[in-house]
């Protein structure tokens, strides 16, 4: 990911936290995976495995953020090199709070399982949106690595098709709950894991926007599409 430097010392330091980076990337992403999983199979096992992995997690942030505060404070980069610093620490918080909805999604299938709510509930059809979410991330997490821009600008419009599935599974729940108040309940806990994986798809956008700001120096966090567009020329 880093160019190189005159410094030796400091492209090794710049290698190093980025390798970080792409491990708590590949954890989260392994975080994913298990919530899915205890979604799809109701499996109290795969959401406990979720819940032991944030402590890792939460520990790498850490790590990662004593690094990048060390190398600010030695090295004083300046330009592209502190854009870069910038985005690896956004881009740290952005996974760590992907591990966070992992969590949150491995929380509610316990409490479905333990409700014996049924399994009539269109939960399955959360899984569209789930690998719409988790691939997203990964070709975030490729796109970093590389600091490729168009592969960037491809991920802010894809987000679009998360959004869409989000708000075709709500009408959805609303439809289920019309028609049998006793689906309420557990119809609400999937509607909160629906926003759960719509928020892992916002997240693989955070980053996504970090890559841009890192090559082009452009904050196009909230711009229109016609500014995305600009970028690739």
């Amino acid at each position: 990911m880093p160019e190189k430097h005159l410094s030796t010392q400091f492209d090794s330091e710049l290698t190093s936290v980025s390798t970080k980076v792409m491990e708590l990337g590949g954890l989260v992403e392994s975080q994913i995976r298990q919530a899915i999983y205890a979604l799809s199979h109701f499996s109290m096992e795969a959401a406990d495995q979720v819940s032991d992995t944030e402590h890792r997690v939460n520990a790498m942030e850490i790590e990662i953020d004593h690094d990048l505060s060390s190398i600010i404070a030695r090295r004083q980069p300046t330009a592209r090199d502190l854009r870069l610093l910038i985005a690896i620490s956004k881009t740290t918080a952005n996974l760590e709070r992907v591990g966070d909805e992992a969590e949150k999604i491995a929380r509610m299938v316990r409490s479905i399982i333990q409700s014996g709510a049924p399994r009539s509930l269109p939960s399955l059809e959360l899984r569209v949106a789930s690998d719409l979410a988790s691939g997203l991330l990964n070709k975030a997490l490729d796109a970093f690595a590389r600091l490729d821009v168009a592969a960037a600008v491809a991920i802010l419009k894809e987000d679009d098709l998360i959004d869409a599935e989000f708000d075709g599974f709500v009408r959805k729940l609303i439809t289920y709950m019309m028609e049998d108040p006793r689906m309420i309940s557990p119809s609400l806990d999937l509607l909160f894991l629906a926003k759960a994986i719509e928020r892992i798809g916002d997240h693989a956008k955070n980053i996504a926007e970090f890559i841009i700001y890192v090559v082009k120096g452009e904050d196009v966090r909230h711009s229109p599409r016609e500014k995305l567009e600009s970028v690739l020329k």
